[in-house]
């Protein structure tokens, strides 16, 4: 049953801001959030009810006691207490919180305590899309309040790489190597809205750079080594920093990747920006030509007591993700301090149940946006690790060695990874002590129900939140939550605050159990406050608003089921998305279409029916020209070079021709429908395409590819 309204609700405006402390970075302010008492948590949680077989039943239930043992149930009974209602469920508990969204933020800021960092003067100033306006008169630091919270001595950040060797810093560390990179950047000339970019691999630095930038309140944006120089140039060069921070290697694989030739091109072609370029060593590679100072230089410059933290505006902006690319040059998205605060308190306290007891472990590239979603657990005072390199070396279990060895007791990846384990017959509950793991994490890609039901018989009985959102709002649309129970492939819920509906091509609900259009009809804080360089928001309207004025739309074809839980059917757009990294084609087409002997290429990802992800690229040849072994070796080794090892595709297939449309855009949803098993004429009106005789080939190339279903399954 719906909440019941039983009399005005009650809003808290807070406290004044306090005056800002010199010595903010060293002096824990408070709990995180009102603590629960939680029951003590056995090596394998027998009692949770699970199903590795019926379908019809789900594949895990919370413990009876999840409410009471649970952030989200002390979320629930300060809702009840402070707003008069009755909340049954967590179904009735979204249900408020998205017809009363501005109460429901305003609740969240009352339960952080954010009241003791800043008053604000109204919560929402219009609930229109684009445009809404959170907690006007608000001044916040993201960085501020992060490093307010861990206790001294306990482990704030651990760093590993492939070889095993581990750095912990502990949160009294963390803070002075902050306060110092922050005293470093200040000096250098960095101020309040400025950008620093920051070309690192997976570990400490990148952490410590990303909070030094967000206490002086510039912009931070990060791009991961594995990027080629092109592809850094295209996404940095639109935001002209005064800061370059790049390491002169990373890990991979194996073996240890020299970087300086990239950082040298980064920052020639930066130059006309740049105050300086900070190079992080590593052992083993060469310092760039362009160094102008090394990290340990930087950090040395810290003189006297630290500053505290610039407190901004609410929606003055944190850091800059990007786009995949797929459209063209990767967009830039804005998103701000207080959103993008707000929104990750609630999603790693109420939706994950992440306490400072917790060791958070997602496998992560800096260029996607789970790092900021991992490093953002910090918010809760717990341990995060980092770790650089591959997950599956030395082998493929590498991944669950590493939850081992940390006590891991949250640990994230992708699907794709899951359904390689299970290939290569990974027994992780036998082969390895993960008795701490509590819970898993799981986004990129749909999780197909042969995993999931893999991950319940050889991890354990845990719940496996799956995950949809993204690099547009840096959290999800749908997950799951310690109290609702998670069905064989499927999301358990839309998250707390996010009004998702499905929609049919004109803008109606479709009604429950049919597949839509991801929308969300109301807005969040965490979405982006603009796009980089779109002064007039046009780009940003085209992105998300085109399609539905005033509905934001993501992308995904969905089902929103009876029980309220969301099946994601994958993306209706062309972003690819190996390992659980979104990619763009732009980077790949400039590569290929490079080579004199190809006319043209396309390139799609298609998530198939046993789970595993298959990129392959077609070419069109050039005339007199033939598409051989040598030939394809060298495609796959300047994809590599131009944008990174993920891009590289699975198969190159020669094709007559590339389809596109009247107007010359190449046919990916198309291609990508057609091999995932749809009918020629159900994706495309023969009238629009160049040569529709052309898709007749992609439909025998599916054929011809497609895997079977596992029988039994």
């Amino acid at each position: 049953m719906a909440a019941v309204r039983r009399g005005n609700a009650h809003l808290a405006r807070g406290e004044p801001p306090n005056s800002l402390d010199r010595t903010a970075y060293h002096r824990p302010r408070r709990a995180v959030v009102p603590r629960v008492d939680p029951a003590p948590k056995p090596t394998r949680r027998t009692s949770e009810r699970v199903s590795p077989v019926d379908p019809a039943q789900p594949l895990w239930s919370p413990n009876p006691d999840a409410r009471q043992t649970s952030a989200i149930g002390a979320f629930t009974d300060f809702i009840e207490r402070t707003r008069n209602l009755s909340i049954g469920d967590y179904r009735d508990l979204w249900a408020w919180s998205v017809s009363e969204v501005g109460d429901f933020w305003a609740a969240i800021w009352e339960f952080f305590e954010l009241g003791a960092v800043s008053s604000y003067d109204r919560v929402l100033t219009t609930d229109t899309m684009p445009g809404a306006t959170w907690f006007s008169g608000a001044r916040v630091n993201f960085a501020e309040y992060l490093l307010g919270t861990g206790a001294a001595g306990h482990p704030a950040v651990i760093s590993v790489d492939e070889t095993g060797a581990a750095e912990t810093l502990t949160w009294d560390r963390l803070r002075d190597e902050v306060a110092a990179v922050t005293a470093g950047l200040r000096e250098i000339g960095v101020g309040s809205g400025d950008v620093v970019a920051g070309y690192l691999p997976n570990t400490a630095e990148a952490v410590i750079a990303f909070l030094a930038t967000a206490s002086l309140g510039a912009v931070w944006a990060l791009v991961g080594l594995d990027y080629a120089a092109p592809a850094v140039i295209d996404r940095f060069a639109q935001l002209h920093p005064k800061v370059l921070i790049a390491a002169s290697g990373y890990r991979y694989n194996g073996a240890l990747h020299d970087c300086a030739d990239a950082i040298d091109a980064v920052a020639h072609a930066l130059a006309p920006s740049l105050l300086a370029t900070v190079v992080v060593p590593r052992a083993g590679t060469p310092m760039p030509a362009a160094t102008t100072i090394d990290w340990d230089e930087l950090r040395s410059r810290s003189i006297g007591d630290p500053s505290a933290p610039v407190r901004v505006d609410f929606d003055d902006p944190l850091w800059v993700l990007f786009t995949s690319g797929t459209t063209g040059i990767p967009k830039g998205l804005v998103h701000s301090h207080g959103g993008i605060l707000v929104e990750l308190l609630k999603q790693l306290a109420l939706q994950w149940n992440i306490t400072s007891s917790d060791r958070i472990f997602w496998y992560t590239s800096t260029s996607w946006v789970m790092w900021n979603l991992q490093v953002s657990a910090l918010l809760q005072g717990a341990t995060i690790v980092c770790y650089d390199g591959s997950p599956a070396y030395p082998d493929t279990a590498a991944m669950w060695r590493l939850v081992e060895t940390h006590a891991v007791t949250f640990f994230g990846t992708s699907p794709g990874y899951l359904h390689a384990c299970a290939k290569a017959g990974v027994n992780p509950r036998s082969d390895f002590q993960i008795g701490a793991l509590r819970a898993l994490g799981c986004t990129g890609s749909p999780l197909a129900p042969d995993v999931h039901r893999w991950a319940l018989e050889h991890v354990g009985p845990l719940p496996l939140w799956s995950m949809s959102g993204g690099t547009d709002v840096a959290s999800a649309f749908c997950g799951g939550a310690p109290t609702v129970p998670i069905w064989p492939g499927e999301l358990s819920a839309p998250c707390l605050g996010v009004a998702v509906e499905a929609w049919d091509e004109h803008g109606e609900a479709v009604p429950a159990g049919q597949v839509g259009e991801l929308v969300i009809t109301k807005p969040m804080p965490s979405m982006p406050t603009r796009l980089w360089n779109d002064a007039d928001g046009t780009r940003y309207r085209d992105a998300y608003f085109a399609m539905y004025p005033n509905a934001w739309r993501q992308g995904d074809w969905i089902t929103v089921t009876e029980r309220g839980s969301v099946i994601i059917h994958g993306r209706s757009d062309a972003t690819l998305n190996r390992n659980g990294i979104r990619m763009g084609s732009t980077d790949i087409y400039a590569a290929v279409e490079a080579f004199d002997e190809v006319a043209e290429a396309l390139v799609v990802g298609v998530d198939r029916i046993d789970g595993s992800y298959w990129m392959p690229l077609f070419v069109a040849m050039a005339p007199n020209s033939r598409l051989d072994d040598a030939l394809i070796t060298d495609i796959k080794a300047a994809i590599g070079r131009r944008a990174s090892p993920r891009h590289v595709p699975d198969d190159v297939i020669q094709v007559r021709a590339i389809p596109h449309t009247r107007t010359g855009k190449k046919l990916e949803i198309p291609v990508k429908r057609i091999l995932h098993g749809a009918a020629v004429e159900s994706v495309v009106s023969p009238e629009s395409v160049d040569d529709a005789s052309v898709l007749a080939d992609f439909a025998e190339i599916a054929a011809s590819h497609r895997p079977a279903s596992r029988s039994g399954r």
